[in-house]
C-alpha cells in the first residue's frame, strides 16, 4: 500500500520541517525570481503557476519519487491500454477513446473501439446537424426551437456545464435546458416556457432505469401527450442516449434514435459520448469535435511528458501533499470567468464520486485521507462571499484560480479588472499582512491592528487558459480527469466505481411505497429517527392526497 512506500514516510517527516516555514520568504529577491520560473508548466494552451505552493525542490523530488514507487506511470499506461483498471466491475475506463483518432487504435479488454466510436460520432453529427438546420422538426412540421436534456449526475453536469461555458448568443441554435432534480419544480419550471410542438427531449440514461431521469422522463411524455401530440408524433420529440436497447423501446423511442455507449465510460467521463449530444446540438458538432480534439491534445500530454512538465501529474501530487501530509479537508476552485460558473459543480462529482472511498484496490482500509471537498464559485463573486474565511480563517484552504487571458467579452475595460482581481487573490493569500505593515499604513489603535493582520502562507495555484473556446476547455476538463486519476493512483483506490450512491437509492424505493400508502415489509426495519418521518411525511402525503 502507498503509506507503506520509502517516500510516503520521507515526506511524512518533509512535511513537519515545513510547518514554520512561510512561503513569503521564499520569494525574496532573486530567489523569488527563479521559483516563479521553475515552478511553471505548460501544455495544450494552458499554462500552470504553481510557485505559491507550500513546496520546495526537495518537496517535489519527494513527491516525483512517490509517484515512481506508486506506479502511477503503470496504472496511467494500464488505463489507455484498455485493462480492466477498473476492478470492482472488471470494466475498462476507457473515455480516452470518445476523443481520439482512429490511428490511436484503443482498445477495450483487448477489443478495438475505434469504428463503434466513429460510427456514434457520425450519428451525433447527422442529427445535431438535421436538428439545428431545421430538417428534424416536430410532429407538425415546424422546426425545434428548444431542446431538454433530460438526466442526473454525469447525464447532466457534464453536458450543462459545457453548454453554459460555450454558449454565444451570436451563433443560432435552438435553446438549451436541461432538468435533472426528481423535484417536480425542476421541470414543471421549464416545461411551463415550452411549445410541445417544438421541443426535443433528449433522455440520458446509461441504464434507462435511474430514478430520477425515468420519473421525468414520463411527466416529460405526458405533458406532450396532453398538450396535442399525438403517440405517433412522440417519435419526433424523443430520443435517447442509453445501453439498454430494450428499455429505451418499451418506453416508445425508435431504436433508430437511440445513441448508444458502453460500458467502459463512466458517467462523470461521459460528456465526450453520446451523452455529449446535447453540447453538438448547442454548439455544432464542428465544435463539438474541437472540443474532443482538446481533450485528446491533453491525453497525449498527459501520456507522454516527463514528471516535471506533466500537468495532471504536478496537480494531482500537489492534491495528495495537502489532504495526506498537511490535513487540508477541501479544495476551492475559483473560475474567474462568469461562463465557468458551473465548473466546481462539475468537478465535485469528478473528484468526490472518483475517489471518494476508504477501502484500497486489495479491499484492506485507506489509512490516509482522500478525496477533499471540492467547492467554490466564479470570482469576484466569492470574494465577497467566503474569501473572508480563506484569508483569514482558522483552516487552511488551497484555492484554484482559473482566468483566460483573452476576454471572453468585448466590454471595455472589465477583463483588466477581472485579472487583477484574480492575481491580487493570490498575491493576498500568499503575502498576508503583519502587524508591522499595518501600522506602517497609519493605524494607530492597537485594539484594531490583530484583525487587519493577514497571516498568509495560503496556497494557491493559478491556470490560465489562453481562451475560452471548445479547445482549450476540453484540454481543461481532461487535465481534471487525469489530475483525478493521479490522486486514485497515489492512495490506491478504484477511481471507477461508485458503490457508495446506491445504499441510498435501495433504501429510497420501499420507502417511496410507503409514502405512497403501499403496504410493506421493510416498516419494521427502520430506525426510529427515519420511521417517524415517514409518519409525518404520510400524514401531509395522504390529507393532500384525499
Amino acid at each position: 500500500m502507498t503509506t507503506s512506500l520509502p517516500a510516503w514516510h520521507t515526506l511524512r517527516e518533509h512535511a513537519n520541517t515545513l510547518r514554520g516555514t512561510h512561503m513569503r520568504d521564499w520569494f525574496d529577491g532573486e530567489h523569488g525570481q527563479a521559483r516563479a520560473e521553475r515552478y511553471v508548466a505548460q501544455a495544450c494552451g494552458l499554462t500552470l503557476d504553481y510557485a505559491k505552493n507550500r513546496i520546495t525542490d526537495e518537496t517535489l523530488a519527494l513527491l516525483f519519487a512517490l509517484a515512481t514507487q506508486a506506479q502511477v506511470g503503470e496504472r496511467r499506461d494500464a488505463m489507455f491500454a484498455g485493462e480492466p483498471v477498473n476492478t470492482t466491475e472488471r470494466r475498462a475506463a476507457l473515455h480516452i477513446a470518445l476523443r481520439a483518432y482512429p490511428e490511436d487504435g484503443y482498445r477495450a479488454l483487448g477489443v478495438p473501439v475505434g469504428d463503434d466510436v466513429a460510427a456514434v460520432l457520425a450519428q451525433m453529427e447527422r442529427f445535431a446537424g438535421a436538428v439545428r438546420s431545421g430538417t428534424w422538426t416536430g410532429f407538425d412540421g415546424r422546426a425545434i426551437t428548444d431542446v431538454v436534456n433530460i438526466g442526473i449526475g454525469g447525464s447532466d453536469l457534464g453536458p450543462r456545464m459545457v453548454c453554459r461555458a460555450l454558449a454565444d448568443p451570436q451563433v443560432t441554435g435552438p435553446r438549451m435546458h436541461f432538468v435533472a432534480n426528481v423535484d417536480g419544480n425542476d421541470l414543471a419550471r421549464t416545461l411551463a416556457t415550452l411549445d410541445a410542438a417544438t421541443t426535443l427531449v433528449i433522455l440520458c440514461s446509461k441504464t434507462f432505469t435511474t430514478l430520477e431521469t425515468m420519473a421525468n422522463a414520463c411527466t416529460a411524455r405526458d405533458w406532450f401527450l396532453h398538450q396535442g401530440v399525438t403517440q405517433v408524433g412522440l417519435a419526433r420529440h424523443f430520443v435517447a442516449v442509453s445501453t439498454n436497447r430494450e428499455a429505451v423501446v418499451e418506453f416508445g423511442i425508435d431504436p433508430a434514435n437511440m445513441f448508444p455507449f458502453w460500458d467502459w465510460v463512466g458517467g462523470r467521463f461521459s460528456l465526450w459520448s453520446a451523452v455529449g449530444l446535447s453540447i453538438a446540438v448547442a454548439i455544432g458538432f464542428e465544435r463539438f469535435r474541437q472540443l474532443l480534439d482538446g481533450a485528446r491534445a491533453m491525453d497525449l500530454h498527459f501520456a507522454g511528458a516527463p514528471p516535471e512538465q506533466n500537468l495532471p501529474l504536478i496537480l494531482g501530487l500537489l492534491d495528495v501533499w495537502y489532504r495526506s501530509f498537511l490535513g487540508t479537508g477541501s479544495r476551492c476552485v475559483a473560475p474567474y470567468c462568469e461562463p465557468l460558473a458551473l465548473l466546481p459543480a462539475f468537478l465535485q462529482q469528478l473528484e468526490m464520486e472518483s475517489n471518494g472511498k476508504s477501502v484500497r484496490l486489495d479491499g484492506g482500509a485507506l489509512d490516509a485521507g482522500s478525496a477533499a471537498v471540492v467547492w467554490g464559485t466564479t470570482g469576484t463573486n466569492g470574494q465577497h462571499a467566503y474569501f473572508q474565511m480563506m484569508h483569514q480563517g482558522s483552516q487552511l484552504v488551497p484555492v484554484d484560480f482559473i482566468a483566460t487571458l483573452e476576454p471572453v467579452s468585448n466590454l471595455p475595460g472589465h477583463h483588466t479588472k477581472l485579472l487583477a482581481n484574480c492575481f491580487a487573490q493570490g498575491e493576498a493569500l500568499l503575502r498576508g499582512r503583519t502587524a508591522d505593515e499595518v501600522r506602517a499604513e497609519g493605524v494607530s489603535d492597537e485594539t484594531l491592528v490583530p484583525h487587519l493582520v493577514f497571516e498568509g502562507n495560503r496556497p494557491s495555484n493559478t491556470l490560465l487558459m489562453q481562451r475560452l473556446d471548445p479547445f482549450h476547455l476540453g484540454a481543461l476538463l481532461a487535465l481534471s480527469e487525469h489530475r483525478t486519476f493521479v490522486q486514485g493512483a497515489l492512495w490506491q483506490i478504484n477511481s471507477f466505481d461508485q458503490w457508495g450512491v446506491e445504499l441510498g437509492k435501495k433504501l429510497a424505493a420501499p420507502i417511496q411505497r410507503e409514502l405512497e400508502g403501499a403496504a410493506t415489509d421493510s416498516a419494521a426495519a427502520h430506525d426510529a429517527s427515519t420511521a417517524a418521518l415517514i409518519r409525518r411525511a404520510q400524514a401531509v402525503c395522504g390529507a393532500a392526497a384525499g
